[in-house]
C-alpha cells in the first residue's frame, strides 16, 4: 500500500458526502441546539483547528510532537496580556500578533528540535513544552498556576463600524466555523502543493529526499513553524470563547489529547483531524456523564474508558474513523449485484 493511500490523503466519495452532510449539520446546529451545546460545539471546532495544526506535523510530515500544546497556550496568554482590564482590545491586530507569537516560538524551538529524529524528536518537543509550562506555572507575574481571566472578547470594530460582535454566542459560533473552514481549505491546498508533496516525501523517506536535493531541514522547520502558528490561532479562539487561560492548556495532557484526536480521526488528510476532534470531545462528554452502576461510579473512571476506546480504534481501525467509513463504503459496494 502506498504512503498516500495509507494516510488517506485522497478522500473517497462516500467520505466526501459524509463530510458535506456534517458541514450542513454544523451550519444548522445553532437553530436547533441549546446555548450549552452551541458553546460546546464551538469548543469542538476550536479543537479541530488545533488538531489540524498537529496533523500537518504528524500526519503529513511524519513528525510526532508531544509539546504542541505550548503554542496553543501561548496565543491565549498573548490575548490575555494584550487585553486591558477595563475595555476590549481590537481583534484585527491582536489576532495576528498572537498567531505570530506562537509561530515565532515554534520557529525558535523548531530550530533545535527538527535536527533530531525519532524518539529524540518526541522527547525534545515534550521537554521544551514542559519548560514553557513551568515558566508560566511558577511565575506569578505571568499568572501562575491560577491562570488569567480575559474580561472582554476582542472588538471587531473597523473605523467605528462593527461588522460583527463576538460577545454574541451565535456570532462566535459562526466566526469559529469560518476559521475552521479557512484553515481546512488552506491546508488541503497546501497538501497538494509542491511544498506539501515535499513534506509527504520527508514522511515516507527523508534520506531519499535529501539525496535528490531537497533541504529537508528547511522544509521541516517551515512545517513546524506553520503548525505552531495555526495552533496559536486555535489558542486565541479558545481564550476568546472561554475568557480564561491557564498553564494546563500548555501541559503534556493537552498535547496528548490533541494527538489522540488526530489518531482517532485518521492522519494525513485534515478532515480526519476535524472528525477526531469532534469525536474525542463528545466521547469525553459522554463518558464523564456515565451513571453509577451499583457501587461503581462509571463516570469517575472516564480516563479508563477513553483509553480502552482509543486502543480499540487503533486495533480495528488503524486508519482512524475516516478509514472505517471508507472500509464500510467498499463493503457496501462489494455486496451490490451487477444488476443493482
Amino acid at each position: 500500500m502506498s504512503a498516500q493511500k495509507s494516510n488517506l490523503e485522497i478522500l473517497p466519495r462516500g467520505v466526501q458526502i459524509a463530510l458535506t452532510l456534517g458541514l450542513l449539520a454544523l451550519i444548522a446546529f445553532p437553530f436547533v441546539g441549546t446555548d450549552f451545546y452551541t458553546q460546546m460545539v464551538t469548543r469542538m471546532m476550536i479543537m479541530a483547528i488545533f488538531a489540524m495544526s498537529l496533523d500537518l506535523l504528524q500526519g503529513v510530515t511524519g513528525l510526532v510532537s508531544l509539546g504542541h500544546a505550548a503554542y496553543f497556550g501561548l496565543a491565549g496568554y498573548a490575548l490575555a496580556f494584550l487585553t486591558p482590564q477595563g475595555e476590549p482590545v481590537s481583534l484585527w491586530w491582536t489576532l495576528p500578533v498572537a498567531v505570530l507569537a506562537s509561530g515565532l516560538a515554534a520557529l525558535v524551538i523548531g530550530f533545535f528540535v527538527v535536527r533530531t529524529h525519532g524518539i529524540y524528536f518526541i522527547m525534545v518537543t515534550m521537554a521544551f513544552a514542559q519548560m514553557v509550562f513551568y515558566l508560566f506555572f511558577d511565575n506569578k507575574l505571568l499568572g501562575g498556576s491560577d491562570g488569567l481571566y480575559i474580561n472582554f472578547k476582542p472588538n471587531a470594530a473597523l473605523f467605528g463600524w462593527v461588522p460583527f460582535d463576538l460577545d454574541n454566542k451565535l456570532t462566535m459560533y459562526y466566526f469559529t466555523l469560518g476559521a475552521m473552514l479557512v484553515v481546512y481549505t488552506f491546508l488541503r491546498r497546501l497538501l497538494w502543493s509542491p511544498f506539501g508533496r515535499a513534506l509527504a516525501g520527508i514522511r515516507v523517506n527523508e534520506h531519499r529526499m535529501r539525496a535528490i536535493g531537497f533541504g529537508t531541514f528547511g522544509y521541516k522547520l517551515s512545517a513546524f513553524t506553520l503548525a505552531g502558528a495555526l495552533a496559536g490561532l486555535a489558542g486565541y479562539l479558545w481564550g476568546t470563547q472561554t475568557g480564561y487561560i491557564n498553564p494546563e492548556l500548555m501541559g503534556f495532557h493537552m498535547s496528548a489529547h490533541v494527538m489522540m484526536m488526530v489518531i482517532l480521526g485518521g492522519m494525513g488528510n485534515f478532515a480526519g483531524a476535524i472528525v477526531g476532534a469532534f469525536s474525542f470531545e463528545y466521547l469525553l462528554h459522554v463518558l464523564k456523564d456515565l451513571p453509577q452502576l451499583g457501587s461503581v461510579n462509571l463516570g469517575k473512571h472516564w480516563q479508563l474508558w477513553t483509553g480502552l476506546f482509543i486502543v480499540l480504534v487503533v486495533v480495528f481501525a488503524p486508519r482512524g474513523l475516516l478509514g472505517l467509513v471508507e472500509r464500510f463504503g467498499k463493503l457496501g459496494k462489494g455486496r451490490k449485484t451487477p444488476h443493482e
